[in-house]
């Protein structure tokens, strides 16, 4: 047996018990059915067949989950601090003792491959020992002093609060969000993406099997127009937490205006890589084809846009479009796989009319550009593909692709460099490669966007802020900013002089 059939067999196995009796929703710590009985199915990007039946939820399982969380909100909140990270810090143990499942589930599940989802469940586990450290002092503010006065601040978690998650990445990105939530005293009513909702259902029961109190985590599966809106709606529900497409972001804010909802919107990202002829135009090279290949380029922060000076904008366009062309698509389970299957065939054709959207701007595609064949033709897998010849006006300059998909632009100058980095309506990341110090200083604080990586592809460091300017979102993650979204701040003043109190009637 091959290590790809061994693996596929091992998948398999876990993925019986979802075939079995499929995806239920878990409302106070017990799994159910959607109240309307009504169900979707999910398949598999691989060769598109049925993975699963899915609880279908509307705004009654919305509605019993967001009532289950307000419910156990008291205890979890006044629960001290060293309790709820003791209690994080055995979901992390039970991630990583069930890693395996996690990985081989997500791969079926979303197609993104092993290579990339054997991870996923050892940074799930870091998100949630991350933030179960700060539990104990998350409520904790400052002092100050003026005359005649000593300030006092401090923090309470804000309430129950909804996580609308996406299915690129979809555990990790569901740990990243949630566990700030518990450890600053939230509970939570998660709503996974209906592309992939099996490792949500993982990750939920994970939580509970490790002792988390009934109520505190739910997780609702349905379609984003029915349960997502009955969550961005419901009274109960004091945030929501979002990450996704920038226009479902805008109906998310629209949703819940009436509720005066706070929001926080991790959202759509054409990130620009910009290469200068100083750079090593190597590991330039390698950082934006892995920027924007790896994770089946599903992914927020992929380097989408390649801005190249004219000098060197040939011979490195060549260097990346050889890169490009050498990786290696192919089964999630295969080790040497990088490329799997897009998320699901309405996704892999929007991707794919980009090509066309390419040919009739009148950019030239250096390599890829079409839907693969041969015994990858039905699935969803479309090839690493690079656009030369384009402006910054072309579609495929201002749109998120969201795929494996690289579109090159030359520029003659700093200035040029930068109006075109600027010039476009998101402003999640950027990522900047020279040796000139003086000018990478001077560049990066320049750019219009939330993150900045100098000679470097998305160093991840957990205490510094992560998100986006522009249509790219609203907030940011990461460190003491996630428990600034999710707590209230509460400021005490104490008089300490008897000063004088104005006189009104008498």
């Amino acid at each position: 047996m091959s290590a790809l059939d061994d693996n596929i067999q091992k998948a398999e196995a876990h993925l019986a018990r979802f075939r079995a009796e499929g995806v239920q929703n878990l409302i106070n710590g017990e799994s159910v059915p959607a109240q309307s009985g009504d169900t979707f199915e999910s398949i598999t990007p691989v060769d598109l067949s049925t993975l699963c039946s899915v609880a279908k939820g509307g705004a009654a399982d919305i509605d019993a989950a967001a009532q289950a969380a307000h419910a156990a909100f008291p205890a979890w909140r006044d629960m001290p601090g060293k309790d709820r990270r003791a209690l994080l810090h055995g979901i992390a143990d039970a991630i990583v003792a069930r890693a395996e499942e996690i990985a081989f589930t997500e791969c079926m599940d979303t197609g993104q491959s092993l290579r990339f989802m054997s991870k996923a469940a050892l940074r799930g586990a870091a998100n949630f020992r991350f933030f179960a450290d700060q539990a104990p002092a998350a409520r904790d503010g400052n002092s100050s002093y003026a005359p005649g006065q000593i300030n006092v601040s401090s923090r309470s978690p804000i309430g129950p609060v909804g996580v609308i998650t996406p299915w690129n990445t979809p555990f990790m990105l569901s740990t990243w969000k949630i566990a700030p939530a518990l450890a600053s005293g939230c509970t939570v009513v998660h709503k996974p993406a209906e592309l992939s909702p099996l490792s949500a259902r993982l990750l939920v029961e994970i939580a509970h099997e490790a002792g988390l109190p009934a109520g505190v985590w739910n997780t609702v599966n349905g379609i984003g127009e029915d349960a997502g809106k009955a969550l961005s709606e419901h009274p109960l529900i004091k945030a929501i937490a979002f990450v996704g497409e920038s226009n479902t972001g805008s109906h998310i804010m629209r949703q819940g205006a009436d509720t005066l909802k706070r929001v926080h919107f991790e959202l759509g990202g054409k990130n620009p890589v910009v290469v200068f002829a100083d750079a090593d135009l190597e590991r330039a090279a390698d950082a934006a084809v892995f920027m924007i290949y790896s994770l089946n380029g599903e992914r927020c922060t992929s380097s989408s846009r390649l801005l190249v000076e004219r000098s060197i904008h040939d011979a490195f366009c060549a260097l990346v479009a050889k890169k490009a062309a050498n990786i290696t698509l192919g089964h999630p389970l295969d080790t040497d796989t990088t490329i799997g299957p897009l998320i699901h065939p309405v996704h892999e054709e929007k991707v794919l009319s980009y090509m066309q959207v390419a040919r009739d701007e009148g950019a030239t595609i250096a390599t890829g550009g079409e839907k693969a064949g041969g015994a990858l033709a039905n699935g969803c897998w479309v090839k690493p593909t690079l656009f030369t010849n384009a402006n910054n006006r072309m579609r495929i300059a201002q749109e998120e692709i969201f795929g494996p998909v690289l579109t090159a632009i030359a520029f003659d100058s700093e200035d040029d460099a930068l109006a075109l980095a600027n010039d476009v309506q998101y402003g999640l990341a950027g990522y900047l490669w020279t040796a000139d110090s003086n000018r990478a200083m001077r560049f990066s604080d320049r750019m219009d966007v939330g993150m900045v990586w100098v000679n470097s592809e998305n160093l991840r460091h957990l205490p510094t802020p992560f998100g986006g300017t522009k249509n790219s979102g609203i907030g940011r993650d990461g460190g003491d900013w996630s428990f600034d979204f999710y707590m209230e701040t509460k400021n005490v003043c104490f008089a300490t002089d008897a000063h004088r109190v104005p006189k009104l009637g008498g």
